[in-house]
């Protein structure tokens, strides 16, 4: 596997309570590691994506290729649930340079291999840039399913630039879906029309994106899932952490204005991933240098928890 390695040992460490009985265990006891990326038949594939390349591009603020090692050991000390066992460390893909396009095809090749092989995906980015490989990853590997794109998201993420961006990942897989006369079926939930300009909110009419503003999240976001759902075989979750307010997460390249506390996106969530169809979950824009005490780290550890925990249980 090119642009890859394993994640060190340090990474996953914690709080050992096997003194007090053998339920006990957290995370870092009970995720499975691999040395060498060797996909199994089932579980879920942790893989990291160690990139800010994308957010350079896109002007925000780089740090975000720092975040998957960060996150890992946020999630190491949490208890280790139902479920949780399925969980495997793939290692990271990491961006050589600035050679974006290399690494994107890397994590292409490894999310496809995973899901073919029998396993789900839930990726630590990385910047947005992440959800093009992973979207074009989870595509590849299902060439003839209808696969539902959701994106938690402040941002429509439809930009049009020369070089692929944090802000241009919907559109290149709506050109990849184009290009293989394949539906392209994008919701985003909790976008902000003050952080969108008209152009993209036109092309996402064109593109017949299903749209839940930030506004009208607590009234219509459900309701407008179920439709989503209903018209998919597989979904492809991918969670911009920048959707939450900025007092709940400071920690990504663009803090939102209002945002969509973590409590309202957790029925979301959940239906998502209690629905049977869930393929491939990823959380990005995570960024390290913007974290006060661990706080964003432990709440985006939380969500990838919790994604966790009602997945396994559907797989």
């Amino acid at each position: 596997m090119n642009l890859w390695r394993a994640t060190a040992d340090l990474v996953w460490q914690g709080r050992d309570d096997s003194v007090e009985g053998s339920n006990t265990k957290r995370i870092f006891q009970t995720i499975q590691r691999r040395e060498s990326f060797s996909p199994a038949s089932s579980g879920i594939a942790l893989i990291g994506f160690e990139s800010d390349e994308g957010v350079k591009r896109n002007h925000g603020r780089p740090g975000a290729m720092h975040a998957p090692d960060v996150l890992r050991k946020a999630l190491a000390n949490m208890a280790s649930h139902q479920g949780h066992e399925q969980l495997a460390d793939m290692g990271s893909i990491y961006v050589e340079g600035d050679n974006l396009d290399a690494a994107q095809r890397a994590l292409s090749d490894a999310v496809t291999s995973c899901q073919q092989s029998g396993m789900r995906t839930l990726v630590f980015g990385g910047g947005h840039e992440t959800a093009w490989a992973h979207g074009r990853g989870v595509l590849d590997a299902f060439p003839d399913d209808r696969v539902a794109i959701i994106n938690l998201d402040a941002h429509l993420d439809l930009r049009n630039a020369e070089r692929a961006t944090s802000g241009t990942p919907f559109r290149q897989l709506a050109q990849y879906c184009a290009a293989r006369s394949r539906e392209f079926q994008y919701a985003c939930f909790g976008v902000s029309r003050a952080a969108n300009t008209q152009a993209l909110w036109d092309d996402a009419e064109r593109l017949k994106v299903t749209l839940v503003d930030d506004l009208h999240f607590r009234r219509d976001a459900l309701s407008s899932l179920e439709d989503v759902l209903a018209q998919a075989d597989r979904v492809y979750l991918t969670l911009d952490l920048d959707v939450l307010p900025a007092a709940e997460m400071p920690a990504v390249s663009a803090p939102a204005a209002l945002g969509i506390p973590a409590l309202d996106l957790m029925p979301v969530i959940e239906r998502i991933c209690r629905s049977g169809k869930l393929q491939a979950a990823d959380l990005v824009e995570f960024n390290p240098h913007y974290d006060r005490d661990g706080q964003g780290a432990r709440l985006a550890a939380r969500l990838a928890w919790q994604i966790a925990h009602w997945w396994a249980s559907h797989i």
